[in-house]
């Protein structure tokens, strides 16, 4: 791993000053820190992808097969004609800049290439050199140049310099989506063997075995049942589970996040400790191991891959519908591509209907999959649960909008709903509005970006979020984030570690798991994360402490009218 400089370091390196240079003209500095490794061929050839190859992106000569010039230019071809959206995004954009500040990217790093309408240049610029007359004839004065090397590698550093997130898509007049661009440019470096790491290992890792880290389905069942003796020593409930059972009512997908490696194995945690109390007739599917789709940054074709075996998964086990834990990008993907990447309707599934409390989730009729804060939020709206907020008394929160699930699919309040159940009412903090909800700041490291070697430009790019969340940090003494996405759950240790010491990250459902009161419970004094619980003291109308009035925290806010 490149050494990271400080923060302090890091901060004084950022400049919003213009170069001196036209933008054509100044090459990428691909050096150490800056840059995500090249895939290993032995990825590329398990997965039968093309021109597999051992390069490294630090290297002058790239490998590249002799005619990788036409393959790239039949492929942007190719993806004209079959993405109609391409040609407009190309053609509509009048360079008002609206999107310029609003990349984190550009925000933490002050190159002028990581605004948005200006990586969407990068590309651009040789759409116009090679398939308008205007670039033909005009060349750099229409704003078009020649497709070589250098501009390979500035596809290859920019294009993995965007996180996937759709922020500057929501500040375009036109509504232009940068990410849609940004896929479609990683598949054309993939055509000619382009690829990182990251990104191919993981993927090769869950086309293999079945999630991202590689697990066997042996490892899968021994982690989470490892969870399950945890929750047992915790608090005393056995939280069986079942696997790959024929005939459950619900087949739950979680990303392997949460159950590979903390903060998100106590979501997992949480999820079994809501489960049990429900008495949820669910099981959970040694081969559909994985809810995350790395997939997706590689290309459409490999987010379809591996977006297919969840729901073959759920026609074999014969299962009624699907939910799924906290997952980001497994949620964008299920929502926004799902009916194309699966190719058929999913008609061997069943509309999603709570078996607790009876609600039809009818957002779901297409993609036959609800989400577990859906799910909760429901379940806290019906007064099926039985919550005790001081057990959260320790943890002062704020939340984190994961970008998928909120700009991707519209989760805005009911995470908040969930949170504000389960936490003291004066524990719940919100950031600054212009860096949550719709304009929530992205953390850094998403789209398959968070690798080690990658560290210098991940801190940067995590900057604005780390930024809002310091300031509820020192104002508000807030020292938990919350997020309802397994990626960020991975990443944001690090960016608050580095920028905000001291802050915890967690997902909502551990929180659940904690407020969570059984009936044959043992004596709780500690979380989940085996700390100490500290109720807080709530004095009754004459001045003494009760019990009664500690439990008044433990109660569901009341619905808003309409909800």
């Amino acid at each position: 791993m490149a050494k990271v400089p400080k923060p302090e370091e890091l901060l004084s390196g950022i400049s919003y000053k213009p170069p001196e240079k036209g933008w054509m003209a100044v090459k990428p500095d691909l050096r150490p820190g800056t840059y995500v490794n090249a895939a290993s061929a032995k990825w590329l050839k398990f997965l039968d992808y093309p021109f597999p190859r051992d390069w490294s992106v630090a290297d002058e000569d790239w490998k590249l097969p002799p005619n990788w010039r036409e393959i790239v230019l039949e492929g942007m071809e190719d993806r004209l004609a079959r993405f109609r959206s391409l040609k407009v995004f190309f053609d509509i954009c009048v360079r008002c800049g609206a999107c310029a500040d609003k990349c984190h990217f550009f925000l933490g790093t002050g190159d002028p290439k990581n605004m948005p309408v200006l990586r969407a240049e990068l590309m651009r610029s040789v759409y116009k050199r090679y398939f308008t007359v205007a670039g033909r004839v005009l060349g750099e004065v229409a704003g078009a140049r020649d497709l070589d090397e250098q501009v390979l590698r500035e596809w290859f550093s920019y294009l993995h310099q965007c996180t996937i997130c759709r922020r500057c898509s929501l500040f375009c007049p036109y509504g232009i989506d940068m990410a849609e661009m940004t896929i479609l440019g990683r598949e054309l470096l993939s055509s000619v063997g382009l690829n990182i790491e990251w990104a191919a290992a993981s993927v090769g890792s869950c086309y293999e075995k079945g999630s991202h880290i590689g697990a066997t389905p042996q490892a899968y069942k021994d982690m989470i049942d490892f969870l399950a003796e945890e929750n047992e020593r915790i608090t005393g409930v056995t939280t069986e589970v079942t696997y790959n059972r024929k005939g459950a009512e619900i087949l739950f997908v979680v990303p392997s996040g949460d159950y590979f490696a903390d903060p998100g194995s106590y979501t997992m945690m949480g999820y079994l400790l809501l489960f049990k109390y429900l008495d949820l007739d669910y099981t959970m599917s040694t081969y559909a191991a994985e809810g995350g789709n790395f997939g997706w940054f590689i290309s459409h074709e490999m987010g379809k891959r591996l977006n297919a075996k969840i729901y073959e998964e759920a026609k074999r086990l014969k299962v009624k519908w699907i939910m799924g834990g906290e997952c980001g990008h497994m949620w964008r993907i299920c929502n926004q591509y799902m009916p194309t990447y699966y190719g058929q309707p999913v008609d061997f599934l069943e509309e999603p209907v709570s078996p607790i409390t009876g609600t039809r989730f009818e957002n779901a009729k297409t993609h036959k999959m609800v989400h577990i804060s859906e799910f909760t939020a429901d379940l806290i709206h019906h007064g099926k649960l039985k919550l005790d907020p001081r057990r959260n008394a320790h943890i002062k929160l704020t939340f984190h909008d994961s970008c998928n699930t909120s700009r991707g699919m519209g989760i805005f309040e009911e995470p908040r709903y969930i949170i504000k159940s389960v936490l003291p009412e004066e524990n719940f903090v919100e950031m600054p509005p212009h860096t949550i909800r719709e304009r929530t700041f992205c953390c850094g490291s998403s789209a398959a970006l968070n690798a080690d070697e990658f560290m210098e430009t991940r801190m940067k790019g995590g900057l604005p979020r780390a930024t809002a969340v310091q300031y509820v940090a020192e104002k508000y003494g807030v020292n938990h984030l919350g997020c309802i996405c397994a990626l960020d759950r991975a990443t944001l240790p690090t960016l608050v570690n580095y920028w905000v010491p001291g802050m915890e990250v967690t997902g909502i459902t551990e929180l659940v798991g904690n407020a969570l009161v059984f009936d044959d419970e043992i004596d709780r004094d500690m979380d989940l994360r085996d700390r100490e619980l500290v109720y807080p003291i709530v004095k009754g109308e004459a001045g003494e402490e009760t019990e009664e009035a500690g439990m008044e925290a433990a109660e569901a806010p009341e619905a808003e009218e309409g909800e």
